[in-house]
C-alpha cells in the first residue's frame, strides 16, 4: 500500500492527503467517551463505549477506481479505535488492485486488502475463509447483488446500509444561478442512468432557464450518455407554491443529497427534518460533499434518510450498559421491580430481587 502511495504523482498525492486530514478531523468531533453516574445512594449506571473489534470495507472497482470511498469508510473506523480493518476490492484486467485505491489505503489506516469482489466478497467478510477472517461490520458500496449480498448476511454481521442509485434535490429560487444549478444537477447525473436529479422552485422562469442549462451543458460533456438516460427517466423539476409545499417535498422525498440555493438558505434549515446531507448556499456544490469538505459521502437513499444516518464514528462502535446496584439502591427499586415482576408474572423474576432482602 505504501508503495502505491509513493508512486503517486505530487498533485494525487496531496488531494488524497488533503481529503484524509478533513476526514480525518470531522471524524474526531464525532468521538464519543464512555460515562459513569453515581446516585445519591451509591448505585452506579453508565455505559462503556467500545470500538467494534473487526471490519471489513467493500470498494468497488468496475467502471472506476474509487480512493473516496476508501477513505469515507476507513477513516471513520479509525477514529473510532476499531483495529483491524479488512479491504476487499476487485482486481484490475491486470490481475492488480489500482494503485490511488491502495495509495487510500495506506492513507486511512486499512490493515490488509485482498483481491476479491462481488458477492463472494461480502460472503467471505461474513463467515470467514482459511485466507479472510471473519469481521464484525461490512460497509461500502457496490452493485445490485452486492446490495443484495448485504442484506442476506445481516444479522450474521452488521452492514452499513442498502444503499440504492444516487439522488440529489436542489432547492433553489431566482438569487441562484441557473448553470450552476444545472452542473450540480448532472454531476448527480453522471453516477449512474438510476440516479435521480431534481429541482424544486418556486420560480417558474428561473425554473425553465435551468432546463434550458441542462441541455446545453449535457451536450458539452464528452461522455453524456449516463448522465443524458439519468436526466431523461430520473430527472425532473418540482413547482412549488410556497414554502410549506417546498417543505413537504423535500420531507416526503428525503433526499440523499440536498442542496439549498436561495437568498437565505439558513431560513430553510429548520424546517428540514429528512435528508443525509445539507448543502448550504451557492459555494457548497454537491461533488465538494462526495470528496473534500470532511463530512461522510456514505448517505441513505431512497427515502431512507427518514430513518438512517450518515456513516460516521458512531457506525463502529457498541455500547454496553453498566449498572452497578448499592444495597441501598436496590431497596429503594425492590417494591416496583417486584410488582412489574408481579403484573408480568415473573415469579423468579420477583424471587431474585426479594432473596437479597430475605437473606441479607
Amino acid at each position: 500500500m505504501i508503495k502505491a502511495y509513493e508512486n503517486l504523482d505530487d498533485e494525487e498525492k496531496g488531494a488524497l492527503v488533503e481529503a484524509q486530514k478533513r476526514i480525518s478531523a470531522f471524524c474526531e468531533k464525532q468521538r464519543q467517551s464512555s460515562w459513569f453516574d453515581t446516585e445519591d445512594s451509591g448505585s452506579i449506571l453508565g455505559q462503556l463505549v467500545l470500538p467494534l473489534d473487526r471490519v471489513g470495507i467493500y470498494v468497488p472497482g468496475g467502471k472506476a477506481p474509487y480512493p473516496s470511498s476508501v477513505l469515507m469508510n476507513a477513516l471513520p473506523a479509525k477514529a473510532a479505535g476499531v483495529k483491524e480493518i479488512f479491504m476487499c476490492t476487485p482486481p484490475r484486467d491486470s490481475g492488480k488492485c489500482d494503485q490511488r485505491v491502495l495509495a487510500a489505503a495506506h492513507l486511512a489506516g486499512v490493515t490488509r486488502v485482498y483481491r476479491i469482489g462481488g458477492v463472494q466478497a461480502i460472503a467471505a467478510l461474513a463467515f470467514g475463509t482459511q485466507t479472510i477472517p471473519r469481521v464484525d461490520k461490512i460497509v461500502g458500496p457496490g452493485n445490485a447483488y452486492v446490495t443484495a449480498a448485504k442484506k442476506m448476511v445481516f444479522g450474521q454481521v452488521d452492514i452499513d446500509m442498502l444503499a440504492g442509485p444516487s439522488e440529489v434535490m436542489i432547492l433553489a429560487d431566482k438569487t441562484a444561478d441557473p448553470a450552476w444549478a444545472a452542473a450540480d444537477l448532472l454531476s448527480q447525473a453522471e453516477h449512474d442512468p438510476q440516479s435521480s436529479s431534481l429541482l424544486v422552485t418556486m420560480d417558474r422562469v428561473w425554473g425553465e432557464k435551468v432546463i434550458q442549462q441542462v441541455k446545453e451543458q449535457l451536450s458539452d460533456l464528452r461522455e453524456s450518455e449516463t448522465a443524458a438516460l439519468s436526466i431523461e427517466n430520473r430527472g425532473a423539476v418540482i413547482w412549488a407554491d410556497n414554502k410549506d409545499e417546498a417543505l413537504k417535498v423535500i420531507n416526503h422525498y428525503a433526499p440523499e443529497h440536498l442542496e439549498i440555493m436561495t437568498a437565505d438558505p439558513y431560513a430553510w434549515l429548520g424546517g428540514i427534518r429528512h435528508a443525509g446531507s445539507i448543502f448550504l448556499g451557492p459555494h457548497s456544490p454537491e461533488p465538494v460533499g462526495d470528496y473534500t469538505a470532511g463530512p461522510n459521502h456514505v448517505l441513505p437513499t431512497g427515502g431512507t434518510a427518514r430513518f438512517f444516518s450518515t456513516l460516521g464514528v458512531d457506525s463502529f462502535i457498541k455500547k454496553s450498559n453498566v449498572i452497578a446496584m448499592s444495597s441501598q439502591g436496590l431497596e429503594d427499586l425492590r417494591k416496583s421491580t417486584t410488582r412489574l415482576a408481579a403484573m408480568e408474572g415473573f415469579e423468579a423474576h420477583k424471587k431474585a430481587v426479594a432473596i437479597r432482602r430475605e437473606r441479607s
